[in-house]
């Protein structure tokens, strides 16, 4: 990363390309959903994000509907929780202009959605001190 380049921060949009897409799909936008003080720190070369697509027609059980007027991007996205991925710093690309942070609520919906993805039901008390 750039020494005039920030760091990016939990909640924000920031633009990647996956090697796992075609060749010709370019940038996509991904939220980063990694808390600051790992975003922050000096030895952490990666970023947790989970990624967005414009196609909002086949919206999955762990995909989260945003609307264009809520996140400043161009058109309504799905956030992929299923699709969570580690992404090196180096390989963002900074927010474009008007694009507006998530809230902490929307992230937190968001982890509780990895969870369906990862087939985990809703965690009881019992099951978070390890009694189930």
């Amino acid at each position: 990363m750039a020494a005039t380049q920030r760091f990016p921060l939990r909640g924000e949009i920031w633009w990647t390309n996956f090697h796992t897409d075609p060749p010709d799909k370019g940038r996509r936008p991904v939220i980063i959903v990694s808390p600051d003080s790992r975003n922050r720190h000096e030895r952490a070369t990666t970023v947790l994000v989970i990624p967005l697509s414009t196609s909002i027609h086949k919206l999955g059980p762990a995909h989260m509907l945003l609307r264009a007027g809520e996140t400043g991007l161009r058109a309504d996205s799905a956030a992929q929780a299923d699709n969570i991925a580690v992404v090196l710093r180096d390989h963002l690309r900074e927010p474009e202009a008007g694009q507006r942070a998530l809230s902490n609520t929307k992230i937190c919906k968001l982890a509780a959605l990895v969870k369906t993805a990862m087939g985990c039901p809703e965690s009881t008390p019992a099951a978070l001190q390890g009694r189930e």
